[in-house]
C-alpha cells in the first residue's frame, strides 16, 4: 500500500513557474511508476507526464518542452517542474503511482495549480 501526498500547487502568472512535489510512503518506491495527472473543471483527467522505475519519461504534447518531471529513489519523491505556464495548464494536479507488479494504481488528493494574471 503506497500513500501520495502532493504539495507546491498555488497561483501563479502567465509564464511563471510552480514546482510540484509528491512524497510517497509504503511500498518500495523504486518497483512504481510515477505520474503526474491532471483534471480541469468540466474535463476528464489526463496525463501530463511519467517517469519508469527505471527514469524514462513520457510527456503529454501540450506540455512537451515546458514541464519536466524526476524521481528520487532515496527519497521516495517525484517533482514536476512547470515553466512557461499558460492558463490552460490551471487543473488539479495529482500524483500517481502504478505498481509494476500489477498494475495497481494509488493516487494523492491533488493540488490546486491557478494560471491567471
Amino acid at each position: 500500500q503506497v500513500q501520495l501526498v502532493e504539495s507546491g500547487g498555488g497561483l501563479v502568472q502567465p509564464g511563471g513557474s510552480l514546482r510540484l512535489s509528491c512524497a510517497a510512503s509504503g511500498g518500495i518506491f523504486r518497483l512504481y511508476a510515477m505520474g503526474w495527472h491532471r483534471q480541469a473543471p468540466g474535463k476528464q483527467r489526463e496525463l501530463v507526464a511519467s517517469i519508469t522505475s527505471g527514469g524514462s519519461t513520457n510527456y503529454a504534447y501540450s506540455v512537451k518542452g515546458r514541464f519536466t518531471i524526476s524521481r528520487d529513489n532515496a527519497k521516495k519523491t517525484v517533482h514536476l517542474q512547470m515553466d512557461s505556464l499558460e492558463p490552460d495548464d490551471t487543473a488539479v494536479y495529482y500524483c500517481n503511482a502504478r505498481a509494476t507488479t500489477n498494475n495497481r494504481d494509488y493516487w494523492g488528493q491533488g493540488t490546486q495549480v491557478t494560471v491567471s494574471s
